[in-house]
């Protein structure tokens, strides 16, 4: 649950959301992709009341990244479009490109044609979120949502996705629920929630210059071990 917070963001900019497990960022995203609604005050997009939007329209604006990705059995060209057919292969391929994963898509067997088994059995947790950040890029919203974690990254891909986010978050607005250093350094503001209450926010930059600030403090101590 989370009190009284109260969060501007601008376009363009990306916010590193932190805090301990419970402490409301998971809340926060839920409530940015109306999943949860506001039992006081109100989330706005662009000006508009979340409540007040169309669902469908909301949910095309902001694409949200879990750690836990859905795939189905089915080719990862289906996979990545939802199987619309109205999203070509160029588009596709565009995509890819953009986000520095075309080599990765035609080394597997088929390549787009490629069946996955359900669930995504047949990919690494980290590949799972290679499509999964190429889906958001053919939905092209104007916010992201992202909740990175250590855990999903495997060796193998880590590289990729390290890249596909910095593609992913160029130009558009984001909130990252972060865990690691490397994803912090991408954030222009900062928030730090405890106990569903903001103890702590402002630009990245200022707060890491301040030593006193926490976020300064979570720098020096290693976030990766104090955000457990």
């Amino acid at each position: 649950m989370l009190h009284d917070v109260s969060l501007v963001l601008q376009p363009g900019r990306v916010l590193g959301l932190l805090g301990r497990t419970g402490s409301g960022k998971t809340t926060l995203a839920r409530l940015l992709t109306r999943l949860y609604d506001p039992d006081g005050g109100a989330v706005r997009l662009g000006g508009i009341d979340t409540r007040e939007a169309d669902i469908h329209t909301l949910r095309r604006s902001v694409g949200m990244v879990t750690q836990d990705v859905q795939l189905f059995a089915a080719s990862i060209r289906d996979n990545l479009t939802f199987f619309d057919p109205e999203i070509s292969d160029a588009e596709i391929a565009m995509a890819l490109e953009t986000l520095g994963l075309t080599d990765w898509v035609m080394n597997m067997a088929e390549g787009l044609n490629t069946v996955l088994e359900a669930g995504g059995g047949s990919l690494s947790a980290g590949e799972g979120q290679l499509l999964a950040f190429t889906r958001i890029f053919l939905e092209d919203p104007g916010l992201v949502v992202l909740d990175e974690a250590s855990s999903r990254l495997d060796p193998a891909t880590e590289q990729l996705i390290e890249r596909a986010v910095d593609r992913l978050l160029a130009d558009r607005t984001g909130v990252i629920i972060a865990h690691r250093l490397e994803t912090v350094n991408r954030a222009d503001d900062i928030m730090i929630l405890e106990s569903g209450r903001v103890v702590e926010a402002g630009p990245r930059a200022g707060l890491a210059a301040d030593p006193g600030s926490r976020f300064a403090g979570l720098l020096a101590t290693g976030i990766e071990e104090v955000l457990r």
